[in-house]
């Protein structure tokens, strides 16, 4: 197999460096200097192991460290590919983004401790209304003209919880069943952006975001924030769209406060701009109710995104865009000429979780489960802890030139750290750790957290 890099990499065996971490240095500094770019392809373990007359275990380890830290991305049946977000950053003026397919995230191996953000426990289902869900959708009659809208009875049900869960005052006429927050994203993107025209997103924040939204063909401006959220006063006057997770916001994790939210929306009517409200992990609050959403403080200039990615799993892939009625006619319209649609069996198993109220049982069960383990955190990292009252991740914020070395000892422990340096469009200015604890154990949870605290410099302790 011809190597897809030309690169002088080379091991040393009397070195008391582990081969692993010799090979994912060497390969962190070439896309540090530029000698690997973005989106050029690696070699597969198997040949990276030949090559260096290693073990194939020293290259997947060497590659699961740098996918921990964001340097590469997988692509299903394509292989493994310098990423686009963590290389050295482009002038000012010169093209921010170069689109690519979205990340995928390598599963962790056995026995690992995998601490990155966005991912739910899936084990914590109801296993008779799982079944039930699943039985009622393969009862369903195939619609050979599915309803870019979605099916009008879980459209009435997620109005519903809407109403319930977030008072947000919409009616089904407002609600469009999507296969999740990107494909919401991607379907206002598609409507309203295009060449010529300027997004914002938070910076830090959603990488996938910039991606869609330079994949339309818009410029992507980055709005920065701080702990509370994003800053109104720093926004452009020349957005169509702006971006923004105002619940718990991604990765710092504030919540924008009421004035703030007013300040926004005045400044969306003021410019003509759609805010698109990213409400991915509104459902688990550890404090308070959550604050209103930005959709009920306006419904005219706000398109709500919401995903049970969180709640349920990825894997459901299911979700909801709120609009206004004429907006969600454009996109609904735009949605046909693209050919997407949700899937209906889906849609009916999740309109039964529903009706029969087992959604709303299993996110109380998870709401109680996501607290014990974000108190484990707190407990164990509490000084260095921001943005602990909701979702399922927090940040453990800490000085820039500690977090490389720390997120490489950890992986050398076999616990897989994220970073926030990683969700930066530019130049980073938030540094510290993205730990999740969705998809881990209590018991994993703190296992982590101890090996982070043992790594934490003294002088930082």
């Amino acid at each position: 197999m011809r190597l897809t890099i030309d690169l002088p990499l080379a091991v040393d065996r009397e070195s008391p460096v582990p081969l692993a971490v010799q090979v994912a240095g060497q390969l962190r500094e070439a896309m540090r200097t530029g000698r690997l770019r973005a989106g050029e392809r690696l070699p597969s373990t198997r040949a990276l192991s030949t090559l260096l007359g290693v073990s194939r275990t020293v290259a997947t380890d060497a590659y699961q460290q740098l996918y921990a830290e964001g340097w590469l991305d997988g692509r299903h049946g394509s292989g493994t590919y310098v990423a686009d977000d963590a290389l050295p950053y482009e002038k000012p003026g010169a093209r921010a983004v170069d689109v690519r397919g979205a990340v995928r995230r390598e599963p962790a191996p056995p026995g690992w401790v995998d601490l990155r953000p966005g991912r739910p426990w899936v084990f914590g289902y109801d296993t008779a209304a799982w079944r039930r869900a699943w039985r009622s959708a393969g009862e369903l009659a195939l619609n050979a003209f599915p309803d870019p809208y979605g099916h009008p009875e879980l459209r009435e049900l997620l109005a519903d919880h809407l109403r319930r869960a977030r008072a947000v005052p919409v009616g089904a006429g407002n609600v469009m069943v999507t296969r999740g927050t990107g494909n919401g994203l991607d379907l206002i993107a598609a409507t309203l952006l295009g060449p010529g025209t300027r997004a914002g997103v938070e910076e830090p924040g959603w990488r996938a975001a910039r991606r869609i939204f330079a994949s339309r063909g818009a410029e992507v401006v980055p709005c920065p924030v701080d702990e509370q959220g994003v800053i109104v006063e720093a926004l452009p006057d020349d957005l169509r769209v702006l971006y923004t997770t105002p619940a718990h916001q991604f990765p710092v994790g504030g919540r924008l406060p009421i004035p703030r939210r007013e300040r926004l929306l005045a400044w969306a009517r003021r410019t003509g701009a759609i805010v698109v409200e990213d409400d991915y992990d509104a459902e688990f609050r550890y404090d308070v109710a959550p604050l209103p959403a930005l959709y009920g403080l306006d419904p005219g200039r706000v398109v709500l995104l919401g995903t049970l990615s969180k709640s349920l799993g990825p894997d459901v892939g299911l979700g909801w865009l709120v609009a206004p009625a004429d907006l969600l006619d454009a996109v609904a319209e735009r949605r046909t000429h693209l050919a997407d649609r949700t899937s209906g069996p889906v849609q009916r198993a999740v309109a039964t979780l529903l009706e029969r109220g087992d959604l709303d049982r299993h996110l109380r069960r998870m709401r109680l489960e996501y607290a014990r383990r974000r108190a484990v955190i707190v407990e164990e990292l509490g000084p260095y802890v921001r943005g602990d009252t909701a979702g399922l991740h927090v940040m453990v914020a800490l000085p820039a030139g500690v977090v490389p070395g720390l997120v490489r000892r950890a992986g050398e422990r076999g616990v897989l750290l994220d970073t926030t340096e990683a969700h930066h469009h530019g130049p980073p200015r938030v540094h510290g750790l993205v730990l999740g604890y969705g998809s881990a154990s209590r018991a994993d949870v703190r296992r982590g957290c101890a090996v982070i605290r043992e790594l934490i410099p003294p002088a930082e302790a």
